[in-house]
């Protein structure tokens, strides 16, 4: 028993020390999403100012795929040293939902620490320009004429693009066939390709398509209106109220990770987001910066597991 004793205050010691010391090596930031994606860059924006904060070698490593599962699992088997960082997404609040049971392996607020949000943005409807409609009240009477005719891309089952895509289709009492992606941004080019007509995507993504001509914008799932996006419409004003979803992202640790690493963390992504730069960059693009503490952080992601499970359950979606 003294040597068992012993040991656990050995162990204690060792944690101790090396979160007094972190970080000594680079750390490594598990990004589920693919490069150029409007999550991805949106780190890669604040990267030079979290290597001066930490004082090391911070670098992303793209592992996207699964509804941002491939990524999450990674990070889950990792050491909770704080040497493996996940930027989680509100796909991974998402997964939380569904009854697979291989997806419990990355249960956000269990296997996977809430450390802060970083940003949130509405997803706005694009079409190709070749569909004929250029508005959302055209879209609509265009899929009621023609039932399971026209298509949507999401970014797969329970993904946002999807738990969005079937709620307009129940308030607007509609019939479009989804296209599920792998991906979050996959879809992007098979939309401007017309290979789908639609999708629901981060305005910093489809900007300047839609401003050059390249996809037409219907409406942003928005309570108002964004400046990077001035003359496109809230769902409400297009016509369909109580549609509104924004895509958010964080970042998380392996679960077991000591407090003092966890504060660390928070601490420097919370100083690269509230730089002036960062500030008028995130307006730029139309992001909602947050520094939420770890603790607000999970009592909000419990709030929209919460109100996308009733859209799972009021449209019916099998999430699997």
């Amino acid at each position: 028993m003294m040597r068992l004793c012993l040991m656990a205050m050995l162990a204690i010691g060792s944690l101790t020390s090396q979160a007094q010391n972190y970080p000594t090596k680079t750390i490594r930031i598990v990004e589920p999403a693919g490069p150029g994606s409007a999550v991805d860059t949106a780190v890669r924006d604040i990267l030079p100012t979290l290597n001066e904060g930490f004082g090391q070698q911070v670098f992303i490593d793209n592992k996207p795929g699964g509804n941002s599962l491939i990524g999450a699992r990674e990070v889950v088997r990792a050491p909770a040293d704080g040497y493996t960082i996940f930027h989680g997404n509100i796909n991974n609040a998402l997964n939380d939902l569904s009854t697979n049971v291989n997806n419990n392996c990355c249960r956000l607020g269990d296997t996977l620490i809430p450390v802060t949000r970083l940003f949130s943005t509405p997803l706005v409807l694009v079409i190709n320009p070749n569909v004929k409609a250029r508005t959302l009240k055209e879209f609509m009477a265009m899929a009621k004429s023609q039932p399971d005719t026209l298509t949507y891309a999401s970014g797969g089952g329970g993904s946002i693009t999807q738990l969005l895509g079937e709620l307009v289709k129940v308030k607007a009492g509609v019939s479009i066939q989804e296209v599920p992606y792998k991906a979050i941004g996959a879809e992007l080019p098979d939309v401007m390709a017309g290979h789908v007509n639609a999708a629901y995507l981060a305005p910093v993504v489809v900007a300047q398509l839609i401003k050059s001509g390249k996809l037409i914008a219907l409406g942003i799932a928005s309570p108002k209106r964004l400046a990077i996006l001035s003359d496109v419409p809230t769902f409400a004003e297009a016509g369909l109220p109580n549609v509104e979803a924004a895509g958010w992202n964080g970042i998380f640790l392996p679960a077991g990770t000591p407090a003092p690493i966890v504060n660390r963390v928070f601490t420097e992504f919370t100083k690269a987001l509230s730089t002036p730069a960062a500030k008028a960059h995130g307006a730029e693009m139309g992001y909602e910066y947050s520094s939420e503490s770890p603790e607000e952080f999970a009592l909000f992601i419990k709030s929209e597991i919460n109100k996308w499970g009733q859209v799972v359950k009021d449209a019916k979606i099998k999430l699997e």
